[in-house]
């Protein structure tokens, strides 16, 4: 699969490559760390706790970094090839441009298989323990939080909560509350909360009353709910669509629409991650010249500031991207996918350029 040639190029890339995730997912571990420890005086949440959760959300980090990863490694790794002539010296034995460039896409697509791998069987289980741990402590109980609803137990009742929201105005909540005897008692359905005051306000509900020989069933337009959910700590508890292995984001996207729910979030989660490969392409592609066309003239830190720069582009359009197809519902795979096709073509015209 790889010549002698290609194996030498591809592993200047990856050594450079793996060092920059290394200092990425370093950063910004530590950022999440902060702010997990601005949570410690909360409940029973412990110093300990901030410290472990960070570092199992670690994992989630390599897949959003990898693009800008592989641009910032490529571009050191031939870099410091062009820098000691390398390149040029490859060049004038014969190993063609087009030679390099597959050299590029082929390590490219090998520590994309890796990354790929890790971070939908790795990252997706860890993130969700963080949040098992989170808010079991914040809550002060065991709590369960899945894309298909939230489970807690609050007080004598257990509550599922299926759309969790930013934590204020949660909707699809189900309270079933049990007598002495861990018998039903009672079953309460909203179809959405409110936080109002200091308290809970049910919306639309429909509650089943359960006696020895009977059910009594009512209707309430709104109604008050003394629960110990506090919205703050429900928002710290939410599951983000990218935290979810791809399967489970295309299940749970088909669960929606049966459900006649809107799904453009896990949409966007879901191309995201199909288009995350192919913005790795177009880094790699752009990487190339870049280092060609700067040669022997251009040092590490220039180098190292034009992938930030390019790094820093693509990272912005591609969030702003993916607000833009949530607010205005617009198609989510067109939208996630135009910085990818930007940057490739960017590459394929500096590439024309280089001789």
């Amino acid at each position: 699969m790889f010549n002698r040639l290609e194996r030498y190029i591809g592993w200047t890339i990856v050594k450079a490559t793996t060092l920059t995730i290394l200092v990425l997912v370093i950063l910004l571990t530590f950022i999440n760390l902060v702010d997990e420890l601005d949570q410690v005086s909360h409940a029973n949440y412990r110093t300990i706790d901030a410290i472990v959760v960070a570092l199992l959300g670690s994992p989630r980090y390599l897949f959003e970094v990898f693009p800008v990863s592989a641009l910032l490694g490529s571009l050191l790794g031939l870099g410091g090839l062009a820098s000691h002539s390398e390149l040029v010296a490859m060049r004038a034995a014969g190993f063609s441009l087009r030679q390099i460039m597959m050299a590029v896409l082929k390590v490219g697509l090998v520590m994309m298989a890796g990354v790929m791998l890790f971070s939908e069987l790795v990252a997706p289980p860890a993130e969700q323990a963080a949040q098992a741990l989170r808010a079991e402590r914040l809550l002060g109980h065991r709590a369960l939080s899945s894309p298909y609803g939230f489970w807690a137990r609050d007080g004598a009742a257990y509550v599922n909560i299926g759309n969790l929201g930013d934590g204020r105005t949660p909707q699809d909540i189900s309270i079933y509350e049990f007598d002495a005897n861990n018998r039903l008692r009672l079953a309460t359905h909203a179809q959405r909360a409110e936080y109002r005051d200091g308290h809970w306000v049910l919306q639309r509900i429909d509650q089943s009353e359960f006696e020895p020989n009977r059910v009594r069933t009512r209707s309430l337009r709104e109604a008050e709910w003394d629960s110990l959910l506090d919205p703050g700590l429900l928002a710290k508890v939410v599951i983000r669509p990218t935290m979810l292995p791809i399967w489970e984001l295309a299940d749970y996207i088909d669960f929606l629409r049966r459900n006649a729910q809107s799904a453009i979030d896990y949409q966007v989660a879901f191309w995201l991650k199909l288009i995350n490969p192919f913005a790795t392409l177009a880094m790699l592609f752009l990487a190339v010249p870049v280092v060609l066309g700067a040669g022997r003239s251009g040092g590490t830190g220039q180098r190292i500031f034009i992938g930030a720069v390019i790094g820093a582009l693509f990272f912005l359009l591609t969030r702003a991207f993916s607000y833009v197809a949530v607010v205005y519902q617009i198609n989510p795979a067109l939208t996630v996918a135009f910085p990818a096709v930007v940057f490739f073509f960017l590459a394929v015209m500096l590439l024309r350029r280089v001789r």
